[in-house]
């Protein structure tokens, strides 16, 4: 963009000398020729201005585009670490339940078989004392 610049800026300076240089040497009165060249110059700094607030304007809609595009990947990246934080409680909470409903089972299981066994140590017990 600043090579571009620096071109435009040479073609106007070298268009504004040539127009110069043919002004000076046309056949012209001295007043008629410094009406001209004022006009021209004048002319030249108007282009100049509007060029220079075309590309004032690009370059603003230019980086008001990049820090859209910014924006949008930052909150793109921040939805997914969302999406992938709740993705990870989920699924924490899933083997959490998993574990604790094995160990409920377990315990469970442990609890009737002591069941048993005390029920069978006094069944024997009392088969023992019926007997002597």
């Amino acid at each position: 963009m600043k090579d571009q610049a620096k071109i435009i800026a040479a073609l106007l300076v070298g268009a504004a000398a040539g127009a110069a240089l043919g002004l000076l040497l046309a056949p012209e009165k001295g007043g008629e020729l410094r009406d001209d060249i004022a006009d021209y110059i004048n002319d030249l700094v108007d282009t100049a201005k509007n060029k220079a607030q075309t590309t004032a304007s690009d370059l603003k809609e230019y980086g008001s585009s990049a820090i859209d595009k910014a924006k949008a990947r930052f909150n793109g990246t921040v939805s997914d670490l969302y999406d992938r934080g709740d993705e990870a409680i989920d699924t924490a909470k899933s083997k959490a339940k998993d574990v604790a409903d094995r160990a409920k089972d377990l315990g469970e299981d442990a609890v009737h078989d002591a069941k048993s066994k005390v029920k069978g140590t006094a069944n024997d017990w009392n088969n023992s004392i019926q007997s002597a």
